[in-house]
């Protein structure tokens, strides 16, 4: 028994459990694995601004204000102004609040735009604010906070919250599938039914603890390891997991994550969005969202997914420009890797080619090493080998790469004469990135969107079950909360629910965790303080 369960311990599961438990509730952690989830896979980036200690230390400039008006065009109203203002109003408190829970930050501000900085860089634009579509709108600034820990940090940012919470008296429950939820008479939610492994022998939890392990990293990158090692911990719960009932006294907050590792969901939601790689655990399976819809939840946004087509590191290569079959631009190529992604698959079939010239090739050789991590120098070596074709010219290379070489000229045509006049870009890509391409021999390089080892398209899925935006409870269908159900992160309609920048959905995690496990702990006090009287 607890006064507030969580499911699931990522990201929002631990800041749920950690602000209940600081305002005074009794709280009980179930994990499927041990703990982590997308979080611990991720890189580790929490978007945040308005004036942070770390964007000052860089000499960033930024207003809650900027951040708002960036976010209100980015991700649009899946949330209303209020909340969009309350998390951009409150986002230099959760830095600090992060830290003084043991999760490193730094000020050291990357010099190139990059879809994620090397081990010497901490602060960077982590998404479309220097593109011409919102730069000469608002002011531009770096929000890309990242966890300051070598390679991808999102393990260091749940370890330390996971720390944190078992400092501030959280219980965790390991190894426990939430099976379905316990509803009161009067359509309250009063706890849970687990299938756990807590009573089954040693080497069963050992063994099914390294299969949750390796299945979740390396097997984020190799789908077939990632699904072999599941179907056996799947078959390990079935013969030693026992159900067991616990009870909340005050609330049950979902924080399960996704849905992207169930694949029946994506085709039936989403069916344009296929080749990619799931980005996130075998757990990603929906199972969260189920349980609230099962509750009487109504859901939204299911058919918002985030396929990251990121076209730097290296950054010479934003000189160069995407095309189509038909040799047309696709979009301006400084955009964030989630918006070219979503043009490539929603108008384009999911096909685009990189044209760059032998200049952009040599530059884009002499830096990627240094602007890249470790599987971000692996992939331009792919795509500067296989991924590309090349030849001494424009036609030649259209027909070597199956595109049309008229339309290809044309584009290529307009492109060079605006960069020559130094006239805006046709599709708005800001002057720093734009230079004319003259300089053969020409290459295509292959970004289209399939299974592909050697340039994967990572995907999460946004949309989830609807919640009460003051509180966090899950509403119903009819637009009533659910009295003691509550869900976050991306188990739950977010901030970014409807387009996504890196570090924007840990960022919503930590937001809508805190607020859920805070007002869910609220309760539970109010409760017990008229128990006593």
């Amino acid at each position: 028994m607890a006064d507030v369960i969580v499911v699931g311990f990522g990201a929002a599961g631990a800041c749920a459990a950690i602000e209940a438990a600081e305002t005074g509730a009794d709280v009980l952690v179930v994990d499927r694995f041990a703990g982590g989830g997308a979080t611990a896979v991720s890189g580790g980036v929490v978007y945040a601004g308005g004036g942070t200690a770390q964007q000052v230390a860089a000499g960033v400039a930024d207003t809650a204000e900027s951040m708002y008006a960036y976010l209100e065009r980015e991700a649009g109203d899946v949330v209303s102004a209020a909340t969009l203002r309350r998390f951009c109003d409150g986002s230099p408190e959760m830095i600090r609040w992060l830290e003084g829970h043991g999760v490193p930050f730094e000020g050291s501000l990357c010099p190139d735009k990059t879809s994620y900085p090397n081990n010497d860089y901490y602060l960077y634009y982590s998404g479309s604010e220097c593109s011409g579509a919102f730069c000469s709108v608002t002011p531009p600034a770096a929000r890309g906070h990242r966890v300051r820990g070598k390679g991808t940090s999102g393990a260091l940012l749940h370890s330390r919250l996971a720390e944190s919470a078992r400092r501030h008296g959280v219980r965790v429950l390991p190894q426990a599938a939430a099976a379905r939820l316990i509803v009161r008479d009067d359509g309250s939610v009063g706890g849970l039914v687990v299938r756990t492994l807590r009573d089954a022998p040693r080497w069963v939890r050992t063994t099914h603890r390294v299969l949750g392990k390796y299945s979740a990293k390396p097997g984020l990158y190799i789908p077939a390891m990632r699904k072999a090692l599941h179907r056996r911990a799947e078959a390990l719960e079935r013969r030693y997991a026992r159900e067991v009932t616990l009870t909340a006294r005050h609330g049950v907050v979902l924080s399960a994550g996704g849905f992207i590792a169930n694949r029946a969901l994506v085709r039936e939601h989403a069916p344009a969005y296929r080749g990619g790689l799931a980005l996130g655990t075998s757990a990603d399976d929906g199972s969260g969202m189920r349980l609230g819809v099962e509750a009487g939840g109504a859901t939204a946004e299911l058919d918002k997914i985030s396929a990251w087509r990121f076209l730097s590191p290296p950054s010479a290569f934003l000189g160069g420009i995407l095309v189509d079959a038909q040799g047309r631009r696709i979009i301006d190529e400084s955009r964030y890797g989630a918006a070219v992604g979503e043009a490539m698959i929603t108008r384009h079939g999911g096909k685009g080619w990189l044209l760059v010239d032998d200049t952009i090739v040599r530059q884009a050789r002499r830096s990627a090493r240094k602007q890249s991590q470790w599987f971000q120098w692996l992939q331009v070596v792919y795509l500067l080998g296989r991924g590309r074709v090349r030849a001494a010219t424009l036609p030649e290379v259209a027909r070597a790469a199956g595109i049309d070489p008229a339309g290809l000229a044309e584009t290529v045509g307009l492109y060079n004469a605006a960069a020559m006049a130094g006239a805006p870009d046709p599709m708005g890509k800001p002057a720093e990135f734009v230079r004319a391409l003259r300089t053969g021999p020409y290459s295509l390089i292959d970004l289209s969107i399939r299974p592909n080892l050697g340039y994967p398209c990572p995907m999460i899925t946004l949309g989830g079950l609807v919640v009460d935006e003051e509180t966090g409870r899950v509403r119903d269908t009819g637009g009533v909360p659910i009295t003691g159900l509550y869900a976050a992160g991306r188990t739950a309609v977010g901030i970014c629910s409807r387009s996504y920048v890196s570090g924007l959905s840990l960022a919503d995690c930590v937001f809508s965790g805190r607020r859920a496990g805070r007002h869910a702990a609220t309760v539970a006090l109010r409760e017990t303080e008229k128990e006593i009287r």
